[in-house]
């Protein structure tokens, strides 16, 4: 819950700047946000008089005693709650974080920081797809996969750049006319039990895979003729040079039963060679079915390389710089240091002591939230997206 302190409409009535407190108290204008707009305290603050440092500065540019009095006082107190402390709500809630409205850059934004386009649109071509080390590993293994006939799963956040990895994948074979076919079972509605959707099973997979390789041959009546037909049409194909890759995106909507049955498809071999690759993509929840402590799964998991997609972090300036250089403009023309900062913050709330910490600093949201902090800038007037915009910025 957000809970502004007075101390905000105190500065604003002594036309102070929350950078102007940052520098005084020498703590970066993310933090001072946090603390003037959510009351989050910084953990060191007692040691470094904090407190005490933030009167004086309001003392130094003319506050009144009563001012002073009540500048640590939040604005609309918390409401009297019957439920236990340790049942109440954290102030990290995840879902705002990540699912932040679509954000779009109005005209007049991209006129007030002279852009020519929104940096922020999907990648269309390979030129556009941005690969620090970890992105360039994936890229790596997930081709390898397709030529040798792996087993692996790509687990990322919602908006971490999994469909993008897929597009990128599908674009690297077709224009070096490579001899994969990358087959994608429809997922549409696939729920991971049939009360809540359709399950995707490994019937519906083989008869992708029959669709691609034979698409004019009838399927065999009996379920073994047809895997029997299956593994003879793939030795056919293998041998005339081609691979095949079976690519399941929202894997996380998979049950445990399909999962386990990926495992036979990976085992088809004709000699020493695998037959069949199995890429799947999934949110976070994928990762929890493929636990290797559960034993209904032990058996895939032992065969399914997990790569995690990590959030941006220390490479935040570099991408956000890589999405601006096709359009010529440099990134502080965009957004401040203090600004960037105040992105990291933001995407990367505090917890409560004994949580995990989690970061949700993924490009989809980062688009999302610079987008919303561009528009707030040029309303405003402001030459580039400072700490107090972006901190100011509504998620939806």
């Amino acid at each position: 819950m957000k809970q502004v302190l007075k101390l905000k409409q105190i500065m604003t009535d002594l036309a102070l700047s929350q950078s102007q407190l940052a520098a005084h108290v020498s703590l970066s204008p993310a933090t001072i946000a946090q603390l003037i707009n959510h009351s989050y305290w910084p953990r060191a603050a007692k040691q470094y008089g904090l407190r005490d440092n933030i009167t004086e500065f309001l003392k130094r540019n003319g506050a009144t005693e009563e001012q002073i009095a009540v500048a640590f006082e939040k604005e609309t107190p918390p409401q009297v709650s019957a439920v236990a402390p340790e049942q109440q709500h954290s102030p990290v809630n995840e879902d705002e974080h990540m699912s932040i409205r679509k954000q779009i850059l109005h005209p007049q934004t991209l006129r007030h920081f002279k852009l020519p386009g929104n940096p922020f649109d999907e990648v269309n071509s390979a030129d556009e797809f941005y690969a620090n080390e970890q992105l360039r590993y994936t890229r790596a293994q997930l081709l390898d996969a397709c030529k040798r006939g792996g087993f692996v799963a790509v687990v990322g956040e919602s908006g971490s750049g999994k469909t993008t990895l897929r597009r990128d994948l599908q674009e690297r074979v077709q224009r070096a006319d490579m001899p994969i076919q990358i087959i994608r079972p429809y997922v549409v509605g696939m729920e991971s039990d049939d009360v809540k959707g359709k399950t995707l099973k490994a019937g519906a997979i083989l008869d992708a895979i029959m669709a691609t390789i034979a698409p004019h041959e009838p399927l065999r009546s009996s379920s073994d003729a047809r895997y029997r037909q299956l593994e003879n049409r793939l030795k056919e194909s293998h041998r005339t040079g081609t691979r095949h890759v079976v690519l399941i995106e929202e894997a996380h909507a998979m049950p445990k039963a399909t999962l386990r049955h990926l495992k036979r498809f990976v085992e088809l071999e004709d000699g020493f060679s695998r037959l069949l690759s199995v890429i799947l993509l999934g949110q976070n929840e994928l990762a929890e079915k493929l636990d290797p402590r559960d034993p209904s799964v032990r058996e895939v998991v032992q065969r399914c390389e997990i790569i995690t997609l990590p959030p941006l972090g220390e490479h935040l300036e570099d991408y956000l710089r890589f999405r601006l250089k096709r359009f010529s403009v440099d990134l502080s023309k965009i957004v401040t240091a203090d600004g960037l900062q105040a992105l990291r913050e933001r995407l990367s709330p505090p917890v409560p002591r004994g949580h995990t910490e989690r970061s949700f600093l993924y490009p989809l949201a980062v688009h999302n939230l610079l987008t919303a902090a561009m528009n707030l800038a040029a309303e405003n007037g402001a030459p580039a997206v400072s700490a107090d915009i972006v901190m100011e910025t509504k998620w939806n």
